[in-house]
């Protein structure tokens, strides 16, 4: 007998197994539901694929050029753990010029592994074990564990496609009790590509005002929108000091796998978030900050060349479910379409099995995405109009056949 077998007879005689010795908050959180569901469709080519929330373009050549040249000049060293003095002057410039909020680069910016290390230090940075966290939804499905993992409670606060699920701050207020410490905000939405404007965000900034809440503003798609030009919650009156601004260069600038994102905020609640950052992953990498800078300096033309694309694709992706048969709100934002599949008489997780297994389309049941999402179906449209044309063909056909 092996001696990890004999281990493992040890710890069956005593009654243990090594998932009792996980804490109960990590050990009881449930896998991603979008990447469980397309591990069903990875290795097989015929699946037409609107799922993964990432663009299909490739990182302009002038930022990959800025990131190979920083290496042949041999920059491989650790930076300040906020990052480069460079990038922040660059975010603090992009920010102002762009959404009209002024920070200060020294101070007020803090450059994070992803957006997604981001909302993970502030929420660590706030949440005492027991403080309920208020979360719009449907939403970016890491919201809630993440909430968990840091002793908080999640406090779903739902929207509606009847108001283009907008948050309306009668809903929100219902939610608010005195165990209330932070509001999530995800505008432009995952999965909904909802969007609010400067009138939207007036009585959700009183109800902050009114119970002294601190707001986590998940701006990571506020690059991406059509018609309307994105409003940062940080730019409303009295909003910004209460405002932890996450974003990050991932959508807009086709850099997902380059992990950069960034926050901004009042210099305690930034120096907070700091320490937690330099104890855990000290700084980004260098080389991404360098690329970062280029795609700041020199890629907003292309920013603006691939957002004239998807808003191509929205309107084709958005008509066609319109004409197959499923009421679809109009998405504003992000790269997402969010259509209603309750005429089928079907779950979002049966249509959306269905449609993977019958028709080799992959899409993303609502019900992952929070209370409010049950019913629908996410449909990114960060693929090519031919693979976008190709996927309603097929999804017509498995209404079609529902229908029958």
């Amino acid at each position: 007998m092996s001696i990890h077998s004999q281990e493992e007879q040890h710890m069956e005689s005593a009654g243990k197994t090594m998932t009792s010795y996980l804490a109960p908050r990590v050990r009881d959180i449930q896998p991603s539901g979008i990447r469980r569901f397309f591990d069903l469709a990875s290795g097989n080519k015929d699946i037409i694929t609107l799922g993964v929330g990432e663009p299909d373009f490739i990182t302009p050549w002038h930022v990959r050029e800025a990131c190979v040249y920083s290496l042949e000049r041999g920059f491989t060293s650790y930076t300040s753990n906020a990052g480069t003095p460079e990038l922040r002057e660059a975010i603090a410039e992009y920010l102002y010029n762009s959404y009209q909020v002024k920070y200060n680069p020294k101070d007020e910016i803090l450059v994070t592994v992803g957006a997604s290390e981001a909302i993970d230090l502030a929420l660590r940075a706030l949440i005492v074990p027991g403080d309920e966290i208020l979360i719009p939804v449907p939403c970016y499905i890491s919201y809630s564990p993440i909430t968990a993992v840091g002793g908080g409670v999640p406090v779903e606060v739902e929207t509606f496609a009847k108001d283009s699920f907008k948050l309306q701050a009668a809903q929100l207020e219902a939610k608010i009790t005195p165990k209330s410490k932070v509001l999530i905000l995800n505008y432009p939405s995952n999965p909904t590509g909802g969007i609010m404007s400067y009138e939207d965000w007036l009585p959700i900034a009183k109800l902050v005002e009114k119970h002294d809440l601190i707001v986590i503003s998940d701006e990571i798609y506020s690059e991406l929108t059509y018609g309307e030009k994105h409003v940062s919650f940080a730019s409303i009156p009295g909003m910004k000091d209460r405002t932890i601004l996450v974003n990050g260069f991932s959508k807009a600038f086709a850099m997902t796998g380059w992990r950069m994102g960034y926050a901004c905020g009042h210099p305690d609640l930034i120096y907070a978030m700091l320490k937690i950052h330099q104890y855990t992953v000290m700084c980004a990498p260098v080389m991404g900050q360098i690329a970062a800078l280029e795609a700041l300096k020199n890629g907003l033309e292309e920013k603006d060349h691939m957002v004239e694309s998807y808003n191509q694709r929205r309107r084709l992706i958005v008509q066609g479910l319109r004409d197959i048969g499923l009421a679809c709100h109009e998405p504003q934002g992000a790269f997402y379409a969010f259509p209603s599949i309750e005429s089928t008489g079907l779950t979002s997780e049966e249509f959306a099995t269905g449609l993977l297994k019958e028709a080799k389309v992959a899409a993303v049941p609502g019900n992952v995405f929070g209370a409010g999402g049950e019913g629908f179906l996410r449909c990114s449209y960060a693929t090519s109009v031919n693979q976008i044309s190709e996927a309603l063909h097929r999804i017509g056909q498995f209404v079609h056949q529902l229908n029958r």
